[in-house]
């Protein structure tokens, strides 16, 4: 059972509309904290203590600066936001910015492991290398975010909550409208028994039957129902992303893929690096990726070598 504490900082974030996965994510960090000052109460400690733990996070545990980023954001949240406290300048040590070249596939390799993938797994990887989509924004779509004619996906609340659009590849209609009409099939049935999708509290509140409309069904509805996170009553939530995870593992390995780290996200990498390889414009595919900093999408032009701003190596000029 979570600690009264925490439960009022699950609360606080609730509040504010953030991600289930942000919320994950502080609680994990807050607890950290906690531990690392031999479970004192948070009110009791301080800047100096923050500073301590942050400076322990690069120093002792050598984490990534992204990682030491997201504890940082955590306890700025705590302080700020749950115990009114304003730390002022805290001067920690920063962990060593790491720059790491993504692993990507060639088409002909995404070509071996979606070959091996089942039908439904298929279409998801072709989402996410088609339409260069997140796994977590692939499983999250709903039946009104697919546009068959205009080609087109609305990603709802990705990243800093923002919704953006991007391509749909043609030949995934035909798999699309066989999706589409499972999981309003699924729906249907959910309905008889007086269960629907899952929907935030606030829109369920506002159009309460929005939940038994084939709009809202997910698009990869779950195999088993479970328990709402807010109301606690049964409704359909999508896949997990962990089915999706083991069987690209699974087909990687079947593919004989296994010179390179094929992850879900490796299909989002290779979705952006194929697009400039053909000389899009990396605004284009800034906004497809919905990155907010072009230089975040900058770290694809140092995968595809030679066509990197055009050089050639000078050994090909001999």
């Amino acid at each position: 059972m979570a600690s009264p504490f925490l439960t009022q900082v699950r609360d606080e974030i609730r509040l504010r509309g953030y991600s289930l996965k942000t919320e994950k994510a502080y609680v994990h960090w807050i607890k950290r904290y906690i531990f690392f000052h031999n479970k004192r109460h948070p009110k009791d400690c301080g800047a100096q203590e923050v500073k301590q733990f942050l400076t322990w996070l690069a120093s002792n545990r050598k984490v990534a600066a992204n990682t030491q980023k997201v504890a940082l954001n955590a306890l700025v949240f705590l302080y700020h936001k749950v115990l009114k406290h304003d730390l002022g300048e805290l001067g920690f040590s920063l962990a060593t910015k790491q720059r790491h070249i993504p692993p990507v596939l060639e088409p002909h390799e995404v070509k071996l492991i979606i070959d091996q993938l089942p039908e439904r797994d298929k279409l998801i990887v072709e989402l996410m290398y088609g339409s260069g989509l997140r796994v977590s924004e692939c499983l999250r779509l709903r039946v009104q975010d697919i546009n068959l004619n205009r080609l087109a996906i609305t990603v709802r609340n990705g990243k800093a909550n923002k919704d953006r659009q991007t391509i749909l590849a043609q030949k995934l209609v035909a798999p699309l409208e066989a999706q589409i009409k499972h999981a309003i099939e699924v729906q249907e049935k959910d309905k008889n028994n007086g269960i629907g999708s899952q929907l935030p509290v606030a829109l369920m509140r506002k159009y309460p039957k929005a939940r038994y409309t084939p709009a809202w069904a997910f698009l990869f509805p779950a195999s088993h129902h479970c328990a709402h996170l807010d109301t606690g009553e049964l409704c359909r939530f999508h896949l997990h992303q962990s089915a999706v995870r083991k069987s690209i593992g699974r087909a990687a390995k079947l593919a004989g893929i296994t010179y390179k780290r094929v992850t879900c996200h490796t299909f989002r990498h290779s979705f952006a690096t194929q697009l400039l390889t053909a000389g899009t414009d990396i605004r284009t595919v800034q906004d497809l990726l919905g990155h907010n900093d072009v230089k975040t999408t900058q770290i694809y032009t140092h995968v595809i070598g030679k066509h990197y701003a055009g050089t050639r190596s000078p050994l090909d000029n001999l």
